[in-house]
């Protein structure tokens, strides 16, 4: 095989440089497998509000705060209290409203200002259970050019962290002596900060904070800006959680928030549990500022397919989506893992001949185990968990358009309209939706569909069956007809073994239009439609009518009248190719 030498791009690629990595040969975190979930914390009511062109109004935040606490979250980030009055008010509003449950802990962000810190604390008067995150940037960059402090800026800059601390614990003391109150820690853009001053600064503020039993701190290890490979700031997790003081780590939830620079965001957060961190913040579907948050549904769902309970209720997929759409006026991706509209949807014909078969497989088994398909392991080609666990049906699975094949389109016969169609005529009548998205493009929707189907194998024709009797002696059936063809009346005589075989001899005797052809049955197949006294059947004839072969249906509450129909549906299809005599 020829092989073609890629060219170089011309970009300036020598103006970036490559994330430096860990040194940490002796890493744990790559045999490490997932077991539990982690703890979540929703940071939509804040950084995914903050990032949104037209911010949430008080009930789009109570919309989100709402079905954040129906899901299951128990750590939500409420707001910027002390940036915005609106923020503030909110936050009041949860308080004041009793609206926050007993087993629901509020979270408010902050900068490491006294200030600032005041009016957070302020904002949280009165609630059951909260707690305050406060944030400084540690990194070089910021040290140097963004605060502008002298030499290397580390002692500058964790003072600015300490100094927060003791001023949470100070504006904590006055106003709120009924709350059991919590601490977080993030040292901002922690991706890009030394890690043995991440490790120092860390270990300062716990100096101040003095963690203990009953008194838990966090500490937010951010991704700020994703710049390095998962696997990188999964090393940097790793490092720390095995370098904090030993008598401290297990006072320390280790805490990570994600971002989607590199579009990796997701991996970052899997890693980063697997190397040691034991809480992870992020926002429904990703939103955030940039490429947005590490997407909450995708992590939980990911460890839902592993087998493994995410603690959250994702059962209404659509539910949560529609809500996150109003609350953030931003719509989700048809194809976002698991809650897009067409993420269970298969267009390629391939694809859907194999979820069909797949299908067809569950219920086999199911059967022959004597339980219902939801007690089976899930086994599903193209299909990483049943729609059905998340509020979908599997009515929008298989989509028909140009690229579909007979999968896809029998999948849709069988399940929207009941129809089970033999193999043959699956490719036969494949054909025909194929001959109509190349004339006429786009997707062919199942209610679409069944109108191509009745037109081409149900529609009246120049064929009618007007009447039948039959009998049978020894074996011999012998049936007595009515039929019309293009307008003129025949009483029509056939024997065979019978009743089609008959009906066939019975046609193929005399001249009907159609220059006095053989007309015989070569394939065969009925099932029923419905159940009870007035039950349909479905015949489903492989006609050959002289040198022509192709397939006929029909219905009617009695087989032997479906299967004549069938072999008229045949006919009539052969008259639309072909000119009367």
């Amino acid at each position: 095989m020829t092989s073609f030498p890629q060219r170089p791009s011309g970009m300036p690629c020598q103006r970036y440089r490559p994330f430096p990595p860990v040194a940490l040969p002796d890493r744990q975190w790559p045999t490490r497998t997932f077991t539990t979930a982690p703890r979540w914390l929703s940071t939509d009511l804040r950084d995914g509000n903050q990032a949104l062109i037209d911010p949430m109004n008080a009930a789009r935040k109570n919309a989100m705060f709402d079905l954040l606490v129906k899901m299951g979250y128990k750590e939500i980030e409420v707001g910027f209290p002390a940036a915005s009055q609106t923020d503030f008010d909110f936050v009041r509003s949860l308080i004041e409203g009793d609206r926050v449950p007993e087993d629901v802990r509020i979270s408010v962000l902050t900068q490491a200002r006294e200030e600032l810190i005041e009016r957070t604390v302020q904002s949280l008067a009165g609630a059951s259970q909260a707690t305050v995150h406060m944030y400084n940037a540690a990194a070089p960059m910021f040290r140097r050019v963004v605060f502008g402090f002298p030499g290397d800026g580390r002692d500058q800059c964790q003072a600015v962290a300490v100094d927060g601390t003791r001023a949470v614990m100070k504006y904590a003391e006055i106003y709120l002596p009924g709350t059991e109150f919590g601490f977080e820690y993030s040292p901002e853009i922690f991706m890009d900060t030394e890690l043995d001053y991440s490790l120092q600064i860390c270990e300062a503020v716990m100096d101040a904070w003095q963690p203990g039993p009953q008194r838990e701190i966090v500490l937010n290890l951010p991704c700020t800006v994703e710049r390095s490979t998962p696997n990188v700031y999964a090393d940097q997790i790793e490092w720390m959680s095995r370098n904090f003081s030993r008598s401290r780590r297990p006072f320390i939830c280790l805490s990570v928030h994600t971002h989607n620079d590199r579009g990796t965001a997701v991996a970052d957060a899997e890693l980063a549990v697997l190397a040691g961190a034991q809480r992870v913040e992020g926002t429904l579907f990703g939103n955030g500022e940039r490429s947005g948050n590490v997407d909450l549904v995708t992590l939980g769902l990911n460890l839902y397919s592993q087998g493994i309970d995410p603690m959250i209720d994702f059962t209404d997929i659509d539910q949560i989506r529609r809500t996150a759409e109003y609350c953030n006026r931003i719509d989700v991706h048809e194809r976002h893992p698991y809650a897009g509209d067409l993420v269970y949807t298969s267009f390629s014909g391939s694809h859907q001949d194999a979820i069909k078969k797949g299908f067809e497989d569950l219920d086999r088994r199911a059967a022959a185990a004597a339980v219902p398909v939801s007690a089976l392991s899930w086994e599903m080609p193209y299909l990483p968990i049943d729609p059905k666990d998340v509020g979908r049906s599997y009515e929008a699975v298989i989509r028909v358009n140009s690229q579909s094949g007979k999968g896809g389109v029998a999948y849709i016969m069988k399940f929207d309209h009941h129809l089970d169609l033999p193999r043959r005529l699956q490719i036969e009548f494949s054909a025909v939706i194929q001959r109509h998205t190349d004339d006429e493009g786009g997707e062919v929707e199942p209610k679409q569909m069944w109108d191509i189907f009745e037109g081409e194998y149900l529609a009246p024709g120049p064929f009618e069956l007007a009447r039948f009797s039959s009998e049978t002696n020894d074996g011999i059936e012998r049936i007595s007809t009515a039929v019309k063809a293009f307008g003129a009346a025949y009483e029509l005589e056939g024997v065979g073994n019978g009743p089609i075989a008959a009906f066939c001899a019975a046609l193929s005797s005399a001249d009907l239009g159609l220059g006095g052809v053989q007309v015989r049955v070569l394939d065969y197949a009925e099932h029923a439609l419905t159940a009870g006294r007035d039950a349909e059947a479905a015949a489903y004839l492989e006609i050959e009518v002289g040198d022509q072969v192709l397939w006929g249906v029909g219905i009617s509450e009695s087989i032997v009248q479906a299967s004549l129909r069938g072999v008229i549906s045949a006919l009539n299809r052969v008259a639309r190719d072909r000119s009367p005599r």
